[in-house]
């Protein structure tokens, strides 16, 4: 669902620039209060991991593919806030080094893909949460339907966006008829992908999924034909326990997936490219402004094998955003650990 350049004209993009640059804000702070040593390198592989995903489209209908936006992905493991910056450097990376999504749309393309999917996904992930079970596979159970859910609603945010500053004159109700029903199909994709990786990771390491935290219910025990809750045990030493495997793993799939995996993707346009080229809204499209890039449109210049040249691209986007990523939580990371270091916390017995 990259927006291109020309789609939305040029005032309402600035304004969803601003509102993209607010929400990373908001999201910067926030984040600082989801992330720890433990996971904030697990927050920069999430971004990786997306972005290595993002390269599998697959198909959804006669001639249109789908792909993983990665917003209720990322909220459910790693926290709202920090969901949000991950997508939102997975979209920095595919608009500067691949020519993916317009440079004046990126605002509109965090305000939709990222920011739109992590609240609605994380937002509906928690309401399901608290009504079923608190097991394992409620978890899951409602990570598939957030995703399910996200998709759509970032088609339907496309749509209001258009219908306020759309370059092409289409009735708004076609384009969100088309929009959301092919979103519909894409988000079955969505939720299949966002259920089995959260899966796996409740299965190996349950204390590094942020959505599972503290959904654990109570030990009961039965007391003269009473139930009350049994007293709480002694907490695990997590912190002492390195994701160093997890992350490993997680690395090692993302490259697999982008380097070797992603040449089997469909070819067939996604679905918003499918809607806008059926319902002329891409009639004033731009040529990316990175067009040029060596590694544009997922493939290394110079490198005639597009097997090489695509799995290559693959692998240095993983590498890239991997760093990048990991880099930007890291530091706040060390930014809430200089907030609440003794040195930041005035002694108020000075002005006793």
């Amino acid at each position: 669902m990259h927006v291109p350049d020309g789609f939305i004209n040029a005032p309402v993009s600035a304004v969803a620039g601003v509102v993209a640059a607010g929400a990373v804000a908001v999201s910067l702070r926030g984040a600082r209060r989801e992330l720890d040593e433990r996971t904030a390198p697990l927050a920069g592989l999430v971004a990786a991991f997306i972005f290595a995903v993002q390269m599998l489209n697959f198909p959804v209908a006669a001639g249109t593919s789908g792909h993983l936006l990665g917003g209720a992905l990322a909220a459910i493991l790693v926290g709202p806030y920090t969901g949000i910056l991950c997508v939102s450097v997975v979209l920095l990376m595919q608009g500067i080094l691949f020519a993916d999504g317009g440079l004046t749309a990126l605002g509109v393309n965090i305000s939709v893909m990222a920011v739109v999917t992590s609240v609605v996904a994380y937002a509906v992930f928690r309401g399901l949460a608290k009504l079923l079970p608190r097991t394992r596979r409620s978890i899951t159970v409602s990570a598939f339907v957030a995703a399910l859910i996200s998709v759509p609603a970032a088609a339907a945010a496309f749509t209001f966006v258009y219908a306020i500053g759309g370059t092409t004159d289409v009735p708004v109700g076609s384009v969100l008829t088309a929009m959301v029903g092919v979103h519909v199909l894409i988000g079955l994709g969505e939720a299949a992908i966002t259920a089995a990786t959260v899966g796996a990771v409740i299965a190996v390491r349950p204390d590094l999924v942020h959505g599972a935290r503290g959904l654990t219910a109570p030990l009961k025990l039965r007391i003269d034909g009473e139930l009350v809750d049994a007293p709480a045990a002694a907490p695990a030493p997590v912190a002492a326990r390195s994701p160093r495997t997890l992350l490993l793993a997680g690395l090692g799939t993302s490259l697999l997936l982008a380097g070797v995996v992603s040449f089997y993707a469909s070819a067939d346009p996604d679905g918003l490219e499918k809607v806008a080229a059926d319902k002329g809204i891409d009639a004033k499209v731009e040529d990316h402004a990175a067009a040029g890039s060596p590694l544009a449109d997922y493939g290394v210049e110079g490198l005639d094998n597009a097997r090489l040249a695509g799995g290559l691209a693959g692998v240095i986007g993983v590498g890239v955003t991997v760093a990048a990523g990991t880099g930007i939580f890291w530091a706040v990371r060390r930014q809430r650990t200089n907030d609440t270091s003794p040195a930041a916390v005035p002694d108020l017995r000075e002005n006793a």
